[in-house]
């Protein structure tokens, strides 16, 4: 990778302004960080973070409350709201710092101001992340080596990587995630001394590493990102459940063990957040359900492993914190990635099949199926087993059938005035068994014919109160 020199056209004018401002009230400022790392490499930056000697009451006097939040004044960082609204950019600000000794994985346990930048690049992660850029004098000051490691294409720790894991417990993971995203390789000192320090990252809270593994995820190459968490023990402190995977043999019908299995799943799925988490756990459930194939030895069934795994993938995310629409969502692809589809359904079996799924979750689960065809790894076209059932969807779509209650034509209030009842679970009950009815009889579902057959379905019900 060549390293050309930095397109200071890539840098905002209103970023740069905060810069000039500092400067010119006799401070240094200089870009840090990621958006550096991006510049080195060519790509316009997402973010700019600006290192200044200036002490944060000074940032706070410089650009006026009005534009200075002071969002972690004790850390020496004030978030500078740049005049350019609405297209403006938040730039973190933060004084020149050293740090005293981490007790919780996390945080220092305590931060002196300094006037050296090279002291305050010195307590960064990697090589890639402490180069500092100064984009008005173009002087780029790179004391770790960090621009010949992008160019080597290493993900390298400042310094000594044990101390560095060990001050902040996610650093291991941010290597992998920076590695997996950039299609980098992780220098082996740096490599090595992650499976040494996992008793910081235990001490990581759930949201911090949920939002690595989904950054991860959703990389260009999920899959290695994930071998990476394998080899280097974090996945054992993330989801141990898929290391049952490794080793775990499936039948003629799989190239590979559960675990590649997984990982070619993973690879071939689309780059939705909950579809790739739904790909990585679809199988979760199979290495506790696996039972020898009667006659056929070496071979193995995995009955209902997709229930099993359904509770589990909720149990992970539950850990991982997940927000409940997530969860939900990826055990629903979890507990529903087996549906078996034959020309033979009937078109009110493809319409219980999409109102089981929900229609939010549908294309997601057609993408699972997909992928998981891909994974089985012996080269059929990954649409062999939806190419049809697509097609059969977007007739029943097209036809305007209802396939939930809500798209009956009647509802809740026209079955009480019909049985002059009162609110209650016989209502809900009497729709839903409606909307059975209109699955497998579209026509039925006009209002005349439906209030028509509440009375007759009302008393089938009180008949099996179940």
């Amino acid at each position: 990778m060549s390293m050309g020199a930095i397109d200071v056209a890539l840098i905002p004018s209103d970023v740069l302004e905060v810069c000039r401002r500092l400067q010119g009230a006799g401070f240094e400022a200089y870009l840090v960080g990621g958006g550096v790392r991006d510049l080195v490499l060519g790509r316009p930056p997402k973010d700019f973070d600006v290192a200044t000697s200036a002490h944060p009451e000074k940032v706070m006097e410089l650009f006026g409350h009005r534009f200075a939040i002071p969002t972690g004044l004790a850390h020496g960082t004030v978030t500078v709201i740049t005049r350019e609204a609405p297209a403006g950019h938040p730039v973190e600000v933060t004084t020149y710092r050293s740090e005293g000794v981490y007790l919780d994985g996390r945080r220092p346990s305590s931060v002196t101001f300094g006037e050296r930048l090279e002291d305050d690049l010195a307590r960064r992660d990697f090589t890639m992340n402490a180069i500092a850029f100064d984009p008005l004098a173009g002087r780029l000051v790179d004391p770790y080596g960090g621009r010949a490691d992008l160019a080597a294409r290493l993900v390298r720790a400042v310094g000594n990587p044990i101390e560095r894991f060990e001050e902040d417990g996610l650093r291991p993971m941010r290597a992998v995630r920076q590695a997996t995203q950039l299609g980098f390789e992780i220098h082996a000192p740096t490599l090595q001394a992650i499976p040494a320090t996992l008793t910081s990252f235990r001490k990581v809270s759930a949201e911090r590493v949920r939002d690595e593994l989904m950054k991860i995820l959703v990389s260009p190459s999920p899959a290695r990102g994930l071998e990476l968490l394998r080899e280097t023990a974090l996945l054992g402190a993330i989801v141990p459940e898929l290391l049952e995977g490794v080793g775990c043999a499936q039948n003629r019908f799989h190239r590979y063990d559960v675990w590649g299995h997984t990982m070619v799943t993973l690879a071939n799925a689309d780059s939705d957040g909950v579809l790739r988490l739904g790909a990585l756990l679809h199988d979760v459930g199979k290495p506790r359900s696996r039972q020898p194939r009667e006659g056929a030895p070496g071979e193995y069934t995995f009955f209902q492993h997709e229930h099993l795994g359904a509770e589990m993938a909720a149990t992970i995310c539950q850990r991982l914190k997940l927000a409940n629409h997530e969860r939900d969502s990826v055990r629903l692809l979890v507990a529903n990635h087996m549906f078996y589809y034959t020309p033979e359904w009937t078109d009110g079996s493809v319409r219980r099949f999409v109102k089981r799924v929900g229609q939010a979750a549908l294309p997601l689960l057609l993408a699972l199926r997909e992928a998981d065809v891909v994974g089985r790894g012996f080269g059929e076209p990954r649409s062999k087993e939806t190419e049809e059932l697509r097609r059969r969807i977007d007739e029943v779509a097209s036809a305007d059938a209802a396939l939930s209650v809500r798209d009956l034509a009647i509802g809740g209030k026209e079955v009480m005035e019909a049985l002059g009842c009162p609110p209650g679970r016989l209502v809900g009950r009497i729709l839903d068994r409606l909307l059975e009815r209109v699955l497998d009889d579209p026509g039925l579902n006009e209002r005349q014919r439906l209030l028509a057959l509440v009375p007759e379905t009302a008393d089938e019900l009180r008949a099996s109160p179940s």
